[in-house]
């Protein structure tokens, strides 16, 4: 417990850094998941774009042009080197939705009936409803790799993991792409990218990692993973709204076509067509989020400052603190991976590398949950994620989630037990 109350009192430091706080100073904001708040480093780094180097990119031939333009680039190289990637390689997209979106309907042109695509049960609408829409017009098969529950013995009612078995047996030699989150939303599952990366290697299969949950947690190397494409978006690691990244292996890219026409991602222009710029700008057409893209970047150094491990751990016991809690209240199912509940005293590694808990009470409705934790100045996510399929497949109206971020402390978990306790006695 020593090492936890020394741990808080850093993070306690760190939380200060996030104006939000000073103007809600009762704030308990566990829905991290859904947006992180944004640190004073990163709104300077915009506001020193719109307050000294204002001014459009690339084409400029004024010096304020190009300052403005080193920036961006510069934000590009941060990000490459985050992702263990090559500038190039770095599309800069509006989130991780956009480029979902973009990839659906690049790749999906080429596939025919007969093929088919691969996705897990548990993806975040934004990874499901573009292949869904490409899949009616080219008529190729979508399959869903089944969930299964990993350990028996678990406390957690519900451990809900990936079924390796049903993805060896949906990714066959007509898969075409398997696209996969990497942390589940909903289920703060951690999915194992490298052997699913693997399996569609086998077959050809180009690959694609929704990262959404998982950047601002974890490391991420491309390099390692295998992966043809990831996605990401800025506002879910500290950064702005609005920003987000597209990495795609330079030979993949290189055979994509543009999916956003205009200005900036042309070479040539004529009457009767156009020629395309050279990667990464043919897939950023129009002036872009400038200011979104060095914000961006600006996190991204916050995050390295601090120390990915140090953060993963700080937020792993958050989360073993939260579940030891949550297994005193009656009627409480947690869902999630298939772990154990932590044991007395909790032991940081026996628990997923995942700050999410999703949960529900016996009776009462996610929402209710939510606005009474509310009124007890408590920010949680109640519903279904943006993962309905996923709720109906587990039989379940939606969950109730908390997510920590890195300016959580161990006192945020206390206010949220005082508002859990006071939903069970309203409702009792």
């Amino acid at each position: 417990m020593a090492e936890f109350r020394v741990m808080s009192l850093e993070f306690r430091v760190i939380k200060k850094q996030f104006p939000i706080f000073k103007h809600h100073k009762k704030l308990v904001y566990l829905d991290n998941a859904a947006t992180t708040q944004t640190p004073q480093a990163v709104i300077e780094a915009m506001n020193f774009y719109y307050e000294q180097r204002r001014a459009n990119i690339h084409r400029g031939t004024y010096q304020l042009s190009g300052l403005a333009t080193q920036l961006y680039e510069e934000s590009r190289d941060t990000v490459a080197e985050f992702l263990q990637a090559f500038d190039k390689e770095i599309i800069f997209t509006s989130g991780a939705t956009h480029g979902l979106n973009l990839l659906a309907y690049t790749l999906c042109k080429d596939l025919k009936p007969g093929d088919n695509i691969v996705l897990t049960r548990m993806e975040h609408h934004a990874n499901l409803v573009p292949w869904q829409v490409m899949s009616k017009r080219y008529g190729f098969q979508i399959r869903y790799i089944e969930l299964e529950i990993k350990n028996q013995k678990s406390k957690i009612k519900n451990p809900y993991e990936l079924n390796f078995d049903s993805a060896k047996n949906s990714i066959d030699i007509n898969t075409k792409i398997v696209s996969f989150c990497h942390i589940s939303n909903t289920l703060g599952v951690i999915n194992p990218a490298k052997e699913l990366i693997a399996l569609a290697r086998r077959v050809g299969a180009i690959t694609i990692v929704d990262a959404a949950q998982s950047v601002a947690h974890m490391p991420i190397d491309v390099k390692a993973l295998d992966c043809d494409f990831l996605v990401f978006s800025g506002h879910k690691m500290y950064g702005p709204t609005g920003i987000g990244v597209l990495f795609g292996k330079k030979e993949r890219l290189e055979k994509l076509d543009p999916f956003f026409f205009g200005g900036d991602m042309i070479r040539e222009v004529r009457y009767d067509g156009a020629t395309w710029a050279d990667l990464p700008w043919k897939f950023e057409g129009g002036t872009p989020n400038i200011a979104g893209a060095i914000g961006l970047a600006a996190a991204i150094r916050f995050i390295e400052h601090i120390g990915l491990d140090t953060i993963r751990a700080h937020e792993n016991e958050l989360r073993a603190y939260a579940l030891a809690q949550l297994e005193l209240l009656p009627k409480v199912t947690v869902v999630g991976p298939g772990n154990h509940l932590p044991t007395s005293p909790y032991r940081v590694e026996e628990l997923a590398d995942c700050p999410i808990i999703s949960f529900g009470i016996e009776g009462i409705h996610p929402h209710d949950i939510a606005q009474i934790l509310d009124h007890h100045g408590v920010a949680v996510r109640a519903g279904h994620h943006c993962t309905m399929p996923l709720m109906k497949y587990l039989g379940a109206v939606g969950t109730t989630r908390l997510s920590f971020g890195l300016y959580n402390t161990k006192k945020d978990v206390d206010r949220f037990m005082i508002g859990m306790k006071d939903v069970i006695k309203k409702f009792s």
